[in-house]
């Protein structure tokens, strides 16, 4: 299960979309505090953060979650980001995160650091190819 958190919801419904079409269950987080929650409670493959949230960005949960002992401690955590300038992949690698993705998502990208990051049964899950046959 993937756990994506994202303070807008056009944002919640576009990854939740493409989670299911590649076959993964999705679960949906409005803040940071309300993924801290998710994550204090259900056991999660992946997590999909949003960097800038008001209240309690992604950063600030990623350290939480990081700190905190718990189920998803050491869950893979993927940055997810329209600031293209702030911080480059090795800035969030250092602040807890196991990847970064721009927004827009471009599917491929975004597919290949989902599969990248995702294990299940310990095992890398391969996700459907977006390119045409």
């Amino acid at each position: 299960m993937i756990l994506h958190v994202d303070d807008d919801p056009t944002n919640r419904y576009v990854v939740r979309e493409i989670l299911t079409a590649f076959g993964h269950e999705a679960v949906s987080a409005a803040s940071g505090p309300e993924g801290l929650e998710q994550l204090a409670r259900l056991a999660f493959d992946l997590v999909l953060m949003d960097i800038h949230m008001p209240g309690m960005g992604g950063l600030e949960a990623v350290d939480k979650l990081r700190r905190t002992p718990g189920l998803n401690r050491g869950v893979s955590v993927i940055a997810l980001t329209a600031d293209t300038t702030s911080r480059n992949r090795d800035d969030y690698l250092r602040l807890g995160f196991d990847d970064l993705v721009h927004k827009p998502i471009a599917i491929e990208v975004f597919r290949d650091a989902v599969e990248r990051a995702a294990v299940f049964e310990h095992q890398v899950v391969p996700l459907p190819s977006a390119r045409p046959a």
